[in-house]
Formats: structure tokens, C-alpha cells, sequence
């Protein structure tokens, strides 16, 4: 903490981070505050850039586009976060275990990853979101279960390097049970691995649900997320140009801030790693 706490770039990347997250949060209080219904159509407002209490102007229903912004953000944050989770819990149960373990359910675990990973990612999240009703959970689950590989591997190497340590081979040498010494004794000094990859996984999801609703194959209407307000302003880029800025400019930020973070956890982790 001393040291992330030194780290000023992550620090301010960890602020915007946490700023964005309770405006998401807070979309509910803001909507009442502001008296405004973010589902709300209004022929009288189309396409007003700041006008009539409207902070960032209508979207081409009349509906106030701020509102919309901030619970398009719950909903990209979330899927982001949420499959974050999910697919990092995946990726290091199935890496200790094979890690540990060896042998044929290794063997298994490798091959099935390299068939996985042969499958364009994006061409295999459109085949399975064409197939189900595109809503936050199906993106949560669909986004978890297939963007595990990558931390599996990740841990599953850590964990080859760790299991012929001594505080292993001690362990083992007492009786302690496989699954203790996989989940006490190893997966306590891979945490430091564990965190940075969530970190960086998060920026990474949130670029792979917005090229989703980019392409039409995310969140349906009324419910908005950042890639899906991108999606339905390019119709309206001419006139309406104020709509394109703040999905954008969030996505971006969203990214940047999370790339930087999982940078300055590591170093923070591994100070020799930043001197090299």
C-alpha cells in the first residue's frame, strides 16, 4: 500500500476509477434529483445539445442523455466487473488444480485451452450471443466462461514453480490434504498474480462488451450501455455530435485508468520487476 500509495499516476487512475463508478452507482439519485425519467421520450427535446436543464443534452428520443450515461455506466462497469470475477475464479481453480495435480488433467486442460484459444474470441462471443437472448447476465456468464484461459495458464505456471517449494514438500510431508496445500498454502502467495490479472481483465471486458453492442449483438433497448449509445449515435453524427463524446471518452478512461492500475499493482507486487 506504501508503495501504490508513492505511485501517483495510479493513484489518479484509481480516483477516476472510483469517481466513474459512483456516478454509475448513483444514477437512481441523480434521476431523482434532476426529476427526470432516463426512459422517458420527448418528441419537444430531439437532439437539444444542453438545453432545458439537460447537462449533456437529449439522445434522438428526447431522452436526457447525462441520465442515460450514468446507467448505461451500471451496466457496462458491471458486466465488466461481474465477469471479471467469475472468469478469474475459473481460471485460478483450474490452474492450481492442474498446476498441482499434472499429469492427465493437465494434459486435458491444456489441450482443451489451445482448442479454445485456436477460435477467434470475438467470432465465438457472436455465434454464442446469436444463439441466446442478449441481455447482462447472459454477457456476464458468456464473457466469464470464455476469458478464463488466460489467467488458468497464468496461475497454472505459478503454481508449477510453487509446488516444489519447501513449505509445499513440508506440508506434504505432514499429511496435510491436496486441497489444503492447493488453496491455503499456494493460492495465498499467487494473490499478487490473482489481483493484478483482475485488474487488467476488467479494462479488457469492458472493450470486448462495447464491441458487442457496437456490432448489435449486446444489452437490447431501453437498457444502454456505453458501446450501445456509440452504436446508436452513428446514425445521428451529424446532428447530434454531443452524443458521441461521453461513451467514448468514458470507454476510454474506463480502460486507461484499469491498464494503469494493474501496472502500478505490479510493480507494487514485484518492486524489482519496475528497476529492470
Amino acid at each position: 500500500m506504501r508503495r501504490i500509495r508513492r505511485d501517483r499516476l495510479t493513484m489518479i487512475a484509481i480516483i477516476i476509477l472510483a469517481f466513474m463508478s459512483a456516478m454509475a452507482i448513483s444514477a437512481p439519485v441523480w434521476s431523482k434529483v434532476l426529476n427526470i425519467d432516463p426512459d422517458k421520450v420527448s418528441g419537444d427535446h430531439f437532439l437539444r445539445p444542453g438545453e432545458g436543464g439537460h447537462i449533456l443534452g437529449t439522445d434522438d428520443l428526447g431522452r436526457d442523455y447525462f441520465v442515460r450515461v450514468l446507467y448505461a455506466g451500471q451496466i457496462s462497469l458491471g458486466i465488466a466487473f461481474a465477469a471479471s470475477v467469475l472468469s478469474v475464479f475459473f481460471g485460478i481453480s483450474l490452474g492450481v488444480w492442474a498446476g498441482y495435480r499434472g499429469g492427465r488433467i493437465d494434459d486435458f486442460l491444456s489441450w482443451f485451452i489451445a482448442t479454445l484459444d485456436s477460435i477467434p474470441s470475438l467470432f465465438l462471443l457472436l455465434l454464442i450471443s446469436s444463439f441466446f437472448r442478449p441481455s447482462a447476465t447472459t454477457l456476464i456468464i458468456v464473457l466469464g466462461l470464455l476469458g478464463w484461459t488466460g489467467t488458468m495458464r497464468l496461475v497454472r505456471g505459478e503454481t508449477f514453480s510453487l509446488r516444489e517449494r519447501e513449505f509445499v514438500m513440508a506440508a506434504q510431508s505432514i499429511g496435510v490434504s491436496p486441497m489444503r496445500i492447493m488453496f491455503v498454502h499456494i493460492m495465498p502467495n499467487i494473490l499478487s498474480v490473482i489481483i493484478v490479472t483482475m485488474a487488467l481483465n476488467v479494462g479488457g471486458l469492458i472493450l470486448t462488451e462495447s464491441a458487442l453492442s457496437f456490432l448489435g449483438f449486446g444489452v437490447k433497448p431501453p437498457t444502454a450501455s456505453w458501446g450501445y449509445m456509440l452504436t446508436d449515435v452513428r446514425n445521428f453524427y451529424t446532428l447530434g455530435p454531443h452524443m458521441v463524446f461521453p461513451p467514448g471518452i468514458l470507454i476510454t478512461l474506463t480502460v486507461l485508468c484499469t491498464f494503469i492500475i494493474g501496472d502500478g499493482l505490479r510493480d507494487a507486487f514485484d518492486p524489482k520487476l519496475k528497476e529492470r
